[in-house]
């Protein structure tokens, strides 16, 4: 499952890490102790994807913005060459003596728009993904809490059996001794 689409020597580190911090006495204490640390390998590649489908939504809504601004640029050269073409129209009229057209088109009005918050941006992003048929943050949401309730209990469990570090289980006897 990690060779396909993540490196399996980073694995190996995070495995070794975790396993550095428990001094597993038994082959039970053993597995549960590459449990944790594959339950906390997931954990982080949830919180990889969750990254991953904001920054798909980010790229749609940077792609839509794009259209729509390219849209109003067109609209605007649009209204100039009109406003332009109106304006030579009166000139031509007031030369021949003639009353000017009533015909005016009125300036695009001033931009009243707010900067927007950043945080404007994430929350339509988030309710995109959430509205999408196959829910896939509810789905993401669902697989984490089974994670971490996985997680919590094998840390309970391994606490449970003591299976600490040697001079921290001294520690902890040294303390209950005073």
């Amino acid at each position: 499952m990690i060779d396909a689409l993540e490196d399996a020597e980073d694995y190996a580190a995070f495995e070794m890490a975790v396993t550095a911090d428990y001094d597993a006495q038994s082959a039970v204490e053993r597995e549960l102790v590459l449990r944790l640390a594959s339950l906390l390998w997931r954990l982080r590649r949830a919180t990889a994807i969750e990254s991953g489908l904001f920054k798909i939504r980010a790229k749609h809504l940077l792609q839509f913005r794009q259209r729509r601004q390219a849209h109003e640029k067109r609209q605007e050269i649009i209204e100039s060459v009109y406003r332009n073409a109106l304006a030579m129209e009166e000139d031509v009229q007031q030369d021949d003596h003639q009353e000017p057209s009533s015909i005016t088109l009125d300036p695009a009005p001033p931009s009243t728009a707010e900067p927007a918050d950043p945080f404007d941006d994430l929350t339509r992003a988030f309710v995109r993904l959430s509205n999408l048929p196959t829910y896939p943050l509810d789905r993401l949401s669902r697989y984490e809490s089974t994670l971490w309730r996985q997680a919590c209990q094998i840390l309970f469990t391994l606490q449970c059996l003591d299976c600490r570090k040697p001079w921290e289980r001294l520690g902890s006897r040294l303390a209950r001794d005073r």
